[in-house]
């Protein structure tokens, strides 16, 4: 059995568990089997991707007999998708091992269980597909059914209209798609991926595809301005799918990006790489403001999936500059660092989203500011995240660091390309990155600040207790991931090295013979990085200063009051909040980029109630985009629902009228 055809069986296996969870109905047995079986085959489709990057198995495919009659279903697992069948099966797996214990909190598991593993089968699906038609159905049965999984908790506040916003995105996406595999097909009208990638096109029409592309894997992704939905339908999900869509899903979608930009396109010219390497960004910028200032902690996590998918979407850019240029080692260092950080932030954004799950079992809240104290109560929660909020801070030794030093040495090299404006761009996008990655780790000190340390906010949080035992073992699995990447980063860049050389003809030198297992990107005597020595460091220089000062200070025990914020009060609200800590900021730069208003309300003279402020803030883009929109649809549907109520010589009249019309119109055109 080839390496595809046993992905394709746990793809086939992983679709029938949703009818076989609706047999099942509500029993008792349904949630561990349907949970342990997905678990079980996304280990095994892990498996399967280690083993064709590792050269265990080799590069197959496999064309079945069902879909278009003349074209039939192509399926392939090269180095490309065998990277991403990686991603998405240790994703769903850890979600998985994580439900087991967060799905018996479900009151309806039923409308959990039948979608969720056809939800991971049509994810790999997606990364198996070697035509447009196998793909694009994939894609959206994947839509449909993360859909379905976003309206699982339909009667509660605001999640019927961020299923109705991500259903519209996703048609977008579809149809942007839709156009540019018929761009790619041409004339011919061949829809299989090979055909496709021996055409020859213009540069314009590279770009155009290019431009497709960023529409319609860009709106499932999360890019700027396309984010709209994934702020609304991350929080409104289970925590378990939230994980798999910001850890997983997004990562899919620009697998579409990269397999259609990278491999069936062709060269792309150097000036259409600007606009890719800024709109990651911008992205990346925005996403992480949104992320500061939100006081939701599932939505304050669904925006920092927009600012790091923005960092990978930056180092694709990067490396489809370098790639025109033909500086293929550097084309591979930007590629490189954009396949890890895709790994990365699988690992720790499925960690974060489960610690969130965990608190919201815990405590019933999101809301920040009726969080705190968390780490008394739920201490292995707190410690996991902990180690999340610092791999995507980019703290060293964790791997978010590895994969963004990566994406800095390959802005480093800019001034080695031959465009002044390429010159001019790259060092600016990379202060915007930058600038994200500083405003990242301010988004989580104020996250686990508010959310774990402090004193307990409500009576919800002064009352947690811990979660179960399989949730917080597959946090600790993904903990010990994000730390294992960032200590060994190596290790994960030779297995990934096979997909970076089948898309820019190219790969980074072969980290397992270097020295100490130091990181060397490009030379030696350029720039290393070794995560081993600064773990060593980190833990001696610890260790160290704490054995000093207790052999050193004096053994007399003083007492003191702790930091009271300039608030001398027994009230927990009037220690240092989430609003707080996002003020300046705030203040700063939202409010242009997020019109952040004020409204404070005072009471009158004699009136013994609190003053009160309220932070308003606003999406640029839906007031500036979106809303116009809506606000045109809805007027032309007005208009046309007066249509209903015609008169049948009227309806008749408007017939005949059309049939005129197209008449008129075919013997002009004739």
């Amino acid at each position: 059995m080839t390496a595809v055809e046993f992905a394709l069986l746990c793809a086939a296996a992983l679709l029938a568990l949703g009818p076989v969870a609706i047999l099942l109905g509500r029993r008792a047995v349904a949630t561990p089997l349907i949970y342990a079986s997905s678990a079980v085959l996304c280990l095994a489709l892990t498996g399967a991707g280690v083993a064709v990057l590792a050269g265990m198995a080799g590069v197959s495919g496999r064309v079945l007999p069902i879909g278009l009659p003349w074209l039939g279903a192509h399926w392939r697992l090269d180095a490309l998708a065998a990277f991403f069948l990686l991603v998405v099966g240790f994703g769903s797996a850890a979600a998985s091992v994580y439900a087991l214990g967060y799905g018996r909190h479900e009151h309806e598991p039923l409308r959990v269980l039948p979608f969720y593993p056809a939800f991971l089968g049509a994810m790999v699906l997606v990364v198996l597909a070697h035509d447009a038609f196998s793909f694009l159905a994939s894609w959206e049965v994947m839509s449909l059914l993360s859909w379905a999984l976003v309206m699982a908790h339909h009667r509660a506040e605001g999640t019927r209209h961020a299923g109705y916003v991500y259903l519209l995105m996703a048609g977008f996406g579809t149809m942007a798609l839709l156009l540019a595999f018929g761009l790619l097909a041409g004339s011919g009208g061949d829809y299989a991926f090979d055909a496709m990638r021996a055409s020859d096109r213009s540069p314009a029409m590279a770009a155009a595809i290019l431009a497709l592309m960023l529409l319609g894997a860009g709106s499932k992704a999360g890019l700027v301005p396309l984010h709209v939905w994934l702020p609304l339908a991350h929080p409104a999900a289970p925590s378990h799918v939230s994980a798999l869509m910001s850890g997983v899903m997004t990562k899919v979608a620009l697998y579409g990006l990269i397999r259609v930009v990278f491999d069936l396109v062709g060269p792309l010219a150097w000036w259409a790489s600007p606009a890719v390497i800024v709109l990651g960004a911008l992205t990346a910028v925005l996403g992480i403001l949104s992320a500061l200032v939100a006081s939701d902690i599932k939505r304050a996590l669904a925006y920092s999936t927009i600012e790091n998918i923005g960092v990978i979407v930056a180092a694709l850019g990067l490396a489809l500059a370098f790639r025109a240029n033909g500086m293929t080692a550097t084309a591979a260092l930007a590629f490189s660092a954009a396949l890890f950080h895709i790994f990365n932030h699988a690992a720790f954004k499925s960690l974060l989203f489960m610690g969130a799950g965990n608190v919201l079992t815990a405590t019933g809240q999101r809301e920040l500011d009726a969080l705190g104290g968390l780490i008394h109560r739920m201490p292995v929660t707190a410690a996991l995240m902990l180690v999340g909020a610092m791999a995507i801070s980019a703290l060293p030794p964790l791997n978010g660091f590895a994969s963004e030093w990566l994406l800095f040495q390959s802005v480093l090299k800019s001034p080695e390309l031959p465009q002044a404006g390429l010159q001019i761009i790259v060092p600016a996008a990379g202060a915007m990155l930058a600038l994200a990655a500083a405003l990242a780790a301010s988004a989580f000190v104020r996250i686990y600040g508010v959310g774990f340390l402090g004193r307990p906010r409500s009576e919800a949080a002064q009352k947690a207790v811990e979660v179960d035992r399989f949730s917080l073992a597959a946090m600790a699995a993904l903990a010990l991931i994000c730390v294992l990447a960032g200590v060994f980063p190596g290790v994960v860049l030779d297995l990934l090295a096979p997909a970076s050389e089948a898309m820019v003809a190219a790969r980074l030198p072969v980290q397992a013979d270097q020295a100490w297992l130091t990181l060397v990107p490009i030379a030696e005597t350029r720039s290393t990085y070794n995560g081993l020595l600064v773990l060593v460091f980190i833990a001696f220089s610890a260790s160290g200063s704490a054995w000093l000062v207790h052999r050193l200070a004096s053994r007399k025990l003083r007492r003191g009051p702790a930091w009271d914020c300039g608030f001398p009060s027994d009230i927990a609200n009037t220690q240092y909040g989430a609003g707080s800590f996002a003020q300046p900021l705030r203040r700063v730069l939202g409010t242009v980029l997020l019109r952040a208003r004020e409204e404070i309300t005072m009471p009158p003279p004699g009136d013994g109630g609190p003053a009160r402020l309220r932070v308003h803030l606003r999406d640029l883009f839906w007031d500036g985009i979106y809303q116009p929109i809506s606000t045109v649809i809805n007027a032309v549907a007005t208009q046309a629902n007066r249509l209903q109520f015609l008169t049948i010589r009227r309806y008749l009249s408007l017939v005949v009228g059309s049939l005129v019309s197209l008449l008129l119109v075919l013997t002009i055109w004739n």
